[in-house]
């Protein structure tokens, strides 16, 4: 649907704009004309926990990470709140505030204000700016054929988050869950910023399909993934099973749509790969050496690789 929207919005021919809506990237860069170019970019969400000053901290992460996938240093952040004021005591938006502020602090980034609305749903967020040198920027586009597959962080916090609202998950995979979505994606970009990198690109509300899907398209490359070495939260690929899916997998799945060959792989590790991530890992592509150093470096997982186009996606059980 945000296809169809965004195919009537006319495209901009500013030769400053070095990253558009084209490609739906993570952010956009727009150059600064001194060799460095701003990164600009913003993501606002309705509660992934029930503790609201680890709902900012989360909200925070996910929402620095976009500057990240582009290779980036955030530097400053703005507020984004929808409140429902008649329904949630001021404490609760406090503690929120707070936990954004402290994730935006441990992350070298000054927040400068923000903007609040009221709304009947509780939705928050961040608009987030930063720099990036021009010769630096990572982009979703680039991927080539013999590339390896990076994923820097386990899938499987839309399951994990749904069962919680459903009073059916393991306190262990809650737990996993909310260590991984605080996790900063920075490590991960430090690890990499000195490697050939030919694309990147941050696995949050798409799901691991849909992002590997903007990039196979972008790069007009085939991306196949090894089921079997797919990374999961613990209890995961059982909760996704049972049926704890969010209804963003059936829009990534349609996202999607028939670009995908899924061979025979378990239900569970089916649903996973359409779930709808929350401050998720960078997928990176990269030369098998440098795939290997990185590996090195980060803790991060191999999970398949870029073929010759067309472009679409795979998911099989390997090569056995």
């Amino acid at each position: 649907m945000l296809d169809l929207a965004l195919s009537a919005v006319p495209r901009s021919t500013d030769p400053r704009l070095l990253v558009g809506i084209e490609t739906c990237d993570d952010a956009g860069v727009f150059r600064l004309g001194d060799g460095r170019a701003l990164v600009l970019t913003l993501d606002f969400f309705t509660p992934i926990c029930d503790d609201p000053e680890t709902y900012g901290a989360i909200a925070a992460a996910n929402s620095l990470s976009d500057v990240w996938a582009m290779g980036g240093e955030p530097a400053t952040a703005m507020n984004i709140t929808c409140w429902p004021r008649d329904a949630l005591p001021l404490e609760v938006l406090e503690a929120i505030l707070r936990g954004a502020g402290a994730t935006c602090t441990q992350a070298g980034v000054v927040v400068v204000g923000g903007h609040t609305v009221a709304d009947a749903e509780l939705k928050f967020g961040l608009s987030v700016t930063g720099f990036v040198e021009e010769d630096r920027v990572w982009r979703n586009r680039g991927a080539r054929p013999g590339d390896v597959l990076v994923l820097t962080k386990p899938l499987g916090t839309g399951v994990v988050s749904t069962a919680v609202k459903r009073d059916d998950c393991p306190e262990e995979a809650e737990e996993a869950a909310i260590r991984s979505m605080l996790v900063l994606n920075r490590e991960a970009r430090d690890a990499a910023r000195d490697l050939e990198v030919h694309a990147c690109t941050d696995v949050t509300g798409n799901g691991l399909a849909g992002h590997a899907w903007e990039m196979a398209r972008a790069s007009g490359v085939r991306i196949e993934f090894e089921a079997d070495a797919l990374p999961f939260l613990p209890h995961a690929e059982a909760l996704a099973a049972a049926g704890h899916n969010p209804g963003g997998a059936a829009s990534n799945r349609a996202f999607v749509g028939g670009h995908v060959v899924i061979g025979p792989v378990p239900a569970g590790v089916e649903a996973l790969f359409f779930d709808p991530q929350t401050s998720g890992g960078l997928l990176f592509a990269l030369p098998p050496r440098v795939a290997a150093v990185l590996l090195g470096r980060v803790r991060g997982w191999a999970v398949g690789r870029v073929a010759e186009g067309p472009a679409g996606l795979v998911l099989g059980r390997g090569r056995g």
